[in-house]
């Protein structure tokens, strides 16, 4: 495994097919500050065009996940609206990190750490499969605490995953979501004890890593497709997948492996 750069916003180190990054500002508890989110988005377009990973997992150093918006770098006497700045900055940097998370080739897991507050609950559930441990938690401060909404696509992950009623109760009230409770309510795949985590959740991504070249876009998309269609329309566009995927070398070795009784060996792309 390679070993990473501690003075940098942005850890990242290699286990075989798996990339493993880390937000790297413990003594603030990793807040998004530009610095990371460039560091960040630079390091996924690199990922993307190499092409020699097949999973990634972002994680927290120190005592926390992402809280979120860097409030202290917000210079309300700067000219202009801070509203307007914030919304500028927002569409320029912050939604563009979710779009490349939610585009990613290969799948993505968050491992959180401790606290994901603020915009990191929007950054932690961008990824595929999210491993959340027991002693962390997840707080979403906007409303009760500054008077605006969740966003970085917080309302669009917890309304699909938890439901309306879950999503506004937490929106409003502003309560701590513990680690096994977000597994209770199915926001996350699984909630471990904190010292094994990151092994876990490395272990999961190896084994995401083995899927075939198109699993995270395919599976992404025809879930997305579900929310927005009625039952028979959804099983006319899941036919459609199939009628191009079957045809493809992957499901013929799937095949294979079926009969021979071994886990298949899908190509690299």
């Amino acid at each position: 495994m390679s070993q990473p750069d501690d003075q940098d916003p942005l850890l990242y180190e290699r286990d075989g097919d798996v990339a493993i990054l880390s937000f790297n500002i413990p003594k603030r508890l990793n807040p998004l500050t530009v610095p990371l989110q460039e560091a960040l988005r630079q390091r996924l377009a690199q990922l993307r065009e190499e092409g020699e990973v097949r999973a990634v997992v972002l994680t927290g150093v120190g005592k926390s996940f992402c809280v979120g918006a860097d409030l202290g770098s917000m210079d309300a006497s700067a000219p202009g609206s801070l509203g307007q700045r914030t919304a500028d900055a927002m569409e320029a940097m912050s939604n563009r990190l979710i779009e490349d998370l939610r585009s990613m080739p290969f799948p993505v897991v968050s491992a959180i750490n401790g606290p994901a507050a603020g915009a990191g609950v929007g950054v932690a559930l961008a990824a595929d499969v999210v491993l959340v441990a027991r002693s962390a938690y997840f707080y979403l401060p906007f409303m009760p605490r500054l008077g605006i909404v969740p966003d970085l696509g917080t309302t669009w992950f917890l309304e699909r995953l938890v439901g309306r009623a879950r999503a506004v109760g937490m929106s409003l009230l502003g309560e701590r979501l513990s680690g096994e409770q977000a597994a209770q309510w199915g926001l996350v795949w699984a909630c471990v004890d904190d010292a094994e985590l990151r092994a876990q959740a490395v272990a999961v991504a190896q084994r995401l890593a083995r899927l075939p070249a198109h699993a995270a876009h395919e599976i992404r998309a025809v879930y997305e497709s579900a929310a927005s269609q009625s039952l028979v329309g959804q099983m006319r566009h899941e036919a459609e997948r199939q009628r191009e995927l079957i045809d493809r070398p992957d499901f013929a070795e799937g095949v294979r492996a079926f009969m021979e009784k071994r886990e298949p060996v899908f190509r690299r792309p």
